[in-house]
């Protein structure tokens, strides 16, 4: 009873500037952050003001960041006195419903529309970029030990599959909620600049400063994400993160995660994309990502050949592959110049152990914790 007539009252809402810089006249005919999407049309995304209170609690102080179907913004909790990120999705679609299933599978319990989680800083994309275009192995090595710990937790105890591991979508927490404060007085002292049509609201997102104390990095965005049993069917993941299973049609499982983290890790390492070529559209690419991964793993077996809805798309009755044009000599060692030696050779035997044709030859994320490059402290 005497805990329960301490805690605190609600907090007011904090007094909203009287004035927002708007875009300069000629810049309000061209796209503003989320508008630049093609598929965007502005009666289905919801106009968020810095200001709104959202549920009678969470007051909007900043926006974060949008995405390709959803825009990012740091509230202040009312009822708890504390900071949390509320993820807007875009009227109707598919990944808000099935993000909170997954999110509620995983007991995080958050609403159709919008989703509250706390507040994290900057993705590893942002790290890398801050970092001239690639991470050190200092760097690298404890991040990744960290990622390993939670997609283990995501496929042996909650039996998720995330289906889009990437730079992207993993973030640092924040230890020291004082990059908050100093962000929100920022933006509520000199307001970045906003675009008014027609009674709807873009914001510019406000940068965050990398933490001085970061905390262990967290997996976002589970919008694309199966929970189950498996083995699941259907397209997913991005196109140059794509696992050979999603293009050849082949019932999928958790293993084309560990395919992804090998990618991410090799493009957060060596500064640049192992697969880098984009084609029109996603199918008119899909033959010269095959292509590439014949040129850096050798042909595929010819038992996964059989397991596939569209082998006979990329290969004839022989297994042999239809575009052997695009197939260029190469391999992993050739094209890592970063190390040399004994480290070499176990950072290749890393990546080996994810970056397989047959799913089940690629290790568990609980396995690779156990990796002697990854161990290795130099």
């Amino acid at each position: 009873m005497e805990s329960a007539s301490r805690k605190r009252s609600p907090s007011p809402p904090r007094e909203t500037p009287k004035e927002w810089p708007e875009l300069p006249e000629d810049e309000r005919t061209g796209f503003l952050e989320e508008e630049g999407f093609a598929w965007f049309r502005l009666e289905k995304w919801h106009s968020v003001r810095i200001g709104d209170i959202f549920e009678s609690r969470y007051q909007v102080l900043l926006k974060l960041g949008f995405g390709s179907v959803s825009t990012a913004w740091l509230c202040r909790d009312l009822q708890e006195h504390k900071y949390v990120t509320l993820k807007v999705y875009e009227t109707g679609h598919r990944q808000a419903l099935n993000e909170n299933k997954v999110l509620q599978h995983l007991r995080v319990v958050g609403p159709h529309v919008c989703i509250v989680h706390e507040p994290l800083s900057l993705s590893l994309k942002d790290i890398r970029e801050l970092a001239d275009g690639a991470l050190p192995e200092s760097i690298l090595k404890p991040v990744v030990s960290q990622i390993l710990l939670a997609i283990d937790y995501l496929h042996s105890v909650a039996h998720v599959v995330h289906t889009d591991i990437q730079e992207g979508n993993v973030m640092l927490s924040v230890t020291d909620q004082s990059i908050f404060d100093d962000a929100v007085d920022e933006e509520w002292g000199e307001p970045m600049p906003r675009k008014t049509a027609n009674d709807h609201v873009v914001h510019t997102s406000t940068p965050l400063d990398m933490p001085d104390d970061p905390g262990p990095p967290v997996i976002i965005d589970f919008g694309d994400a199966q929970f189950g049993p498996g083995p699941f069917i259907g397209e997913v993941m991005p196109d140059l993160y794509r696992a050979p299973e999603i293009i050849l049609a082949i019932p999928w499982d958790e293993k084309i995660d560990i395919w992804a983290l090998g990618l991410m890790i090799w493009d957060m390492f060596e500064g640049r994309h192992l697969f880098n070529k984009r084609l029109p559209s996603r199918e008119a690419s899909a033959g010269a990502h095959l292509a590439r991964i014949i040129s850096l793993l050798g042909p595929p077996p010819e038992d996964l050949l059989k397991k596939g809805g569209a082998t006979a798309e990329f290969f004839d009755r022989d297994g042999v592959f239809k575009i052997q044009d695009q197939v260029m000599e190469s391999s992993l060692g050739s094209e890592e110049q970063k190390l040399d030696g004994e480290e070499k050779v176990d950072f290749l035997a890393f990546l080996g152990k994810m970056l397989q044709w047959r799913p089940e030859d690629r290790f568990s994320a609980r396995e690779l914790m156990k990796d002697p490059w990854l161990r290795r402290q130099d």
